[in-house]
């Protein structure tokens, strides 16, 4: 991700928007929008977005965003460069509060709910819709059947230790082969 300005927008104002029914969105970005948001995001390619559901008012002055995302994403696989294509889909809630609570006393706590934050002017679906693509895409995507090979670095003339001798109970398979060799003789 990039500190330029994001490449999508699709801004509502909740002040424009009817107050007692839900407001009804499908966003599908075009292929060359999908294209600047891959390029802002760091990704090979960007197949397919949407974000489809609702905006309802709650209360007066209060608004709750229920939606579907769902993206096809190309990255390039961490071992191989190969490109992986991933699908994407998660549930997006969000609560829109004109009158936040504000955090009271020297120490400020996490509130139990992260799906609430204050009411903006304009709610940017298209802001939205990015924040759950940067947050769901794979950190590090693999092609099928690609590992990693095991890297022995040491010093000269020194014994290399391996993957393997790190693990908790290496040693334990050598102390009881040398059991069975010392009882056996």
């Amino acid at each position: 991700m990039t500190d330029a300005p994001p490449p999508w927008s699709a801004p509502l104002r909740p002040a424009e928007l009817a107050g007692r029914k839900p407001n009804r969105f499908d966003l599908r970005p075009d292929a060359e929008t999908r294209a600047a948001i891959a390029a802002w995001a760091g990704i090979e390619a960007l197949n397919s977005l949407r974000l489809n559901g609702t905006l309802t008012p709650q209360g007066r002055s209060d608004w709750t965003l229920q939606a579907e995302f769902e993206a096809e994403v190309v990255q390039s696989c961490v071992i191989t460069l190969a490109p992986v294509i991933t699908r994407l889909s998660e549930g997006v809630l969000r609560h829109y509060l004109a009158e936040m609570p504000e955090p009271e006393g020297d120490e400020i706590e996490m509130p139990e709910d992260d799906t609430s934050e204050p009411l903006p002017a304009v709610i940017d679906l298209g802001a939205v819709a990015l924040e759950v693509l940067e947050l769901a895409l794979p950190l590090y995507p693999r092609a099928p059947g690609a590992e990693l090979d095991e890297t022995v670095v040491t010093e000269p003339g020194a014994v290399p230790m391996r993957d393997e001798d790190a693990r908790p109970f290496a040693n334990l398979r050598d102390l009881l082969t040398k059991k069975d060799d010392t009882e056996g003789n």
